[in-house]
């Protein structure tokens, strides 16, 4: 059963999510990595969840040799193919990650928060349907932040290319925070 979301209520927290996975097709790729951490408007951590996602080793090599990133970076290849095979299974990290949401969120659906956030969105909508159904349609998505800074102010913000999902959680809400601390400091107010 859908319900139905009050447009008009303010979200009282984000949901900052960042998965790791194969490649960018959420229909042939898989989930290999999932970092969350729940915080306030203040970007205060309220909770935090991580956890790598055991996939069948064919399947990651598979999907990995035909992805050109991780051509590109075989030390983070080598190193999630050894953790994930260590990891728990899709259905126990979707039950993990509703029970997170269901503790800190109650009944407010969870806004989703990161960068690209519509792409970790697809991918949560294919494989963890169940959260899928958590949260909020709405979503705050820092690259449209880092798309409007750079092209109107010429303000940039660099960040390490770790693409370990708790790393890039951290990069995201720090990213946010330099963008609105820029507003701060220059007085813009249109």
């Amino acid at each position: 059963m859908v319900t139905m979301i009050d447009k008009h209520a303010a979200p009282t927290k984000l949901l900052w999510v960042d998965l790791e996975m194969t490649g960018l097709d959420p229909e042939q790729d898989v989930i290999l990595e999932v970092a969350a951490e729940i915080t306030d408007f203040e970007f205060k951590t309220l909770a935090s969840y991580e956890a790598c996602v055991q996939q069948p080793r064919e399947l990651m090599i598979d999907r990995m040799q035909k992805n050109i990133w991780w051509k590109d970076y075989p030390e983070n290849r080598d190193e999630f193919l050894r953790r994930c095979a260590d990891g728990k299974s899709p259905e126990q990290v979707e039950r993990e990650l509703i029970a997170l949401v269901a503790q800190q969120f109650g009944a407010e659906p969870a806004v989703l928060a990161g960068n690209s956030i519509h792409n970790d969105r697809n991918f949560i909508k294919q494989w963890w349907p169940g959260l899928d159904l958590k949260l909020h349609y709405r979503m705050l998505d820092v690259s449209a932040w880092k798309v409007f800074m750079q092209a109107k102010y010429g303000v940039q913000f660099e960040k390490k290319e770790v693409h370990r999902a708790f790393d890039d959680i951290q990069a995201s809400i720090a990213e946010l925070q330099h963008y609105l601390e820029w507003f701060t400091s220059n007085n813009v107010t249109e």
